[in-house]
């Protein structure tokens, strides 16, 4: 047993002297310097700032559902506001009253009017329509303003046309109904009152046109059922004689022109 220890001794000192050289080479031994994979202070401060401009300017911009919603409603009521806040209305009462005046009855066709009323409404409105494009489509085309300041420029416009056309008892009328202060500029009004106060003076307007247009054709009538009568053709209709007549001389003072010059020098 001895002998067996004696002889095991040399291997058991070499292995001591094996584990203990590992363990020095692994204490002197540096280790390699780490990859640094954090981001920078000034990194991490731009990253911020920049993601909070990006959320500043996501807040006031209109979404894209949103611009398509506002779309499809403008395009829903678009015969309305073109009825209401246009010279539509008084063009198309006029023509009616003309027709009416001379004695035909579906003669134009209503097709025709209205499109004869639709085309003196984009030349009237014109100026406008060209403003409301150079100050506010344009630059929003263009991304110098957002959809917000555009509604405002355009809605601005249209209620300045308005108030030009409208009588200062009208928009009065409303603006008591609404009991509010009178402003001081009418500018400063919504278009809840602003538009209802320009149709009732289109209204207005229009109907005192078409009083004017029909007296001359009114007295007309009269003449010719007077010379009927005193020459006993009670049996004969007045208006199969002054319709042909009314109509000639509608024709030779050129109606239809001046009644197109008219209305449109009528909107100022």
């Amino acid at each position: 047993m001895k002998k067996l220890f004696l002889s095991t001794l040399p291997l058991i000192f070499l292995v001591l002297s094996g584990i203990a050289i590992a363990a020095d080479n692994a204490t002197i031994s540096t280790p390699a310097p780490a990859v640094n994979t954090m981001p920078q202070i000034p990194d991490v401060v731009n990253l911020i700032n920049k993601a909070t401009t990006d959320n500043q300017q996501k807040s006031t911009e209109w979404s894209t559902p949103v611009k398509l919603v506002m779309i499809f409603t403008l395009l829903a009521i678009l015969p309305s506001l073109l009825a209401m806040m246009t010279s539509f209305t008084r063009i198309a009462v006029v023509l009616g009253f003309v027709r009416r005046a001379l004695g035909t009855q579906n003669i134009p066709p209503n097709t025709v009017l209205l499109g004869l009323a639709l085309f003196l409404t984009l030349f009237t409105m014109a100026p406008t329509l060209s403003r409301m494009n150079s100050e506010a489509i344009q630059p929003y085309l263009a991304g110098k303003i957002d959809m917000e300041t555009t509604s405002k420029v355009c809605s601005g416009i249209i209620k300045e046309f308005m108030l030009r056309q409208t009588r200062k008892s009208d928009v009065a009328l409303f603006v008591n109904m609404a009991k509010i202060p009178p402003p001081q500029n009418p500018m400063e009004l919504g278009l809840h009152i602003v538009t209802p106060a320009f149709v009732i003076s289109e209204f207005r307007t229009s109907f005192e046109i078409g009083c004017l247009l029909f007296i001359p054709f009114l007295l007309l009538d009269l003449v010719i059922a007077s010379v009927l009568l005193s020459a006993g053709m009670m049996m004969l209709p007045p208006v199969m004689i002054s319709l042909p007549l009314k109509l000639i001389l509608f024709i030779l003072v050129d109606g239809w022109g001046i009644l197109a010059q008219g209305l449109s020098l009528s909107f100022r």
